[in-house]
Parts: structure tokens; sequence; C-alpha cells
């Protein structure tokens, strides 16, 4: 099982989108093992997006990061960071295809409502800067058994 971070970007939360979005998540059957309300500091934005930093679109997103409340889910499931990709659809609203958050909620080619980890190394850094030790937890849930077929010995 693969643990990723999804941010609602500040757009999302604002437009009332929190649960329309998370159920999209939870719909596709990854689990939620951690959720928060926050506002992302100027330090914990840098931090985050330091890669980017000294890039022309930098100092907007950190504006915009840091602009309102978000949320911030840690989502667990078999290859969840690729799911989680796929169902958040192309970076740019107007480009995403229908059926996609992006596609489906956003328009703009600026604020595209959600931020998810690109790989298992910037999900783990990423986890880490969101959530304290604990924040993220451990458990089995009753539906798996539904979710992902065990009948070979291993889910899949």
């Amino acid at each position: 099982m693969e643990t990723t971070l999804i941010i609602l970007k500040p757009d999302a939360v604002q437009r009332g989108l929190i649960g329309a979005i998370t159920s999209r998540f939870e719909q596709k059957g990854l689990q939620v093992v951690g959720m928060k309300l926050m506002r992302i500091s100027q330090e914990l934005a840098a931090e985050h997006y330091k890669d980017h930093a000294g890039k022309p679109f930098y100092a907007g997103l950190v504006r915009f990061m840091t602009s309102e409340p978000v949320v911030v889910l840690a989502l667990r499931g078999m290859g969840a960071i690729g799911v989680c990709r796929n169902l958040m659809g192309a970076t740019f609203g107007s480009k995403a295809a229908a059926g996609t958050i992006r596609g489906d909620f956003g328009i703009s080619n600026s604020f595209n409502l959600v931020h998810g980890s690109d790989s298992p190394e910037a999900a783990a850094r990423e986890l880490a800067l969101f959530f304290k030790q604990g924040e993220v937890l451990d458990g089995k849930r009753a539906i798996d058994q539904w979710v992902y077929d065990h009948s070979g010995g291993k889910p899949e």
C-alpha cells in the first residue's frame, strides 16, 4: 500500500468543494488516513515548493497557497500516487479531461484546485512536512475486502 499527500488548494476550499473532491478519492477506494484544515505559512510554502524557487511563477504560487486555508489529506491505497494523479487530471483545468477533478471543477490555468505528490520520494517528503508523527493513522478497513481482490493471497 502506498500513502500520498493531496492538498485541496485555497480555490477548492473557498468554492466549497472539499466534500466533492474528497469523495472522488474515497469513491475510487482510497482510504483517508490523515486530514486537516490549515493555513500554510510562508516558511512551509517555501519548503514545500523549494524546487520551484527562482521560476517565474514561484512568488505567485506561494502567495496563492498562503492566501486562505487548505485541506491536506494523506490517502492510502494500492498505487495511490498514480491513482490520485489520474483522478486529478491535467494540470490546467482548461485542458483536463471531463471526469477528472480538474476537468469537472476547474477552468483556470492558474487555480487548479489540487496538489498531489508525484513520486514515492515526494510523497514521503511532503507527508512529513504537513503531518506530525502519529497524525497519519494505520489501520485496516472492513471494506478493503470489497475494494481489492484478495483471492490470490495478496490484494490486487
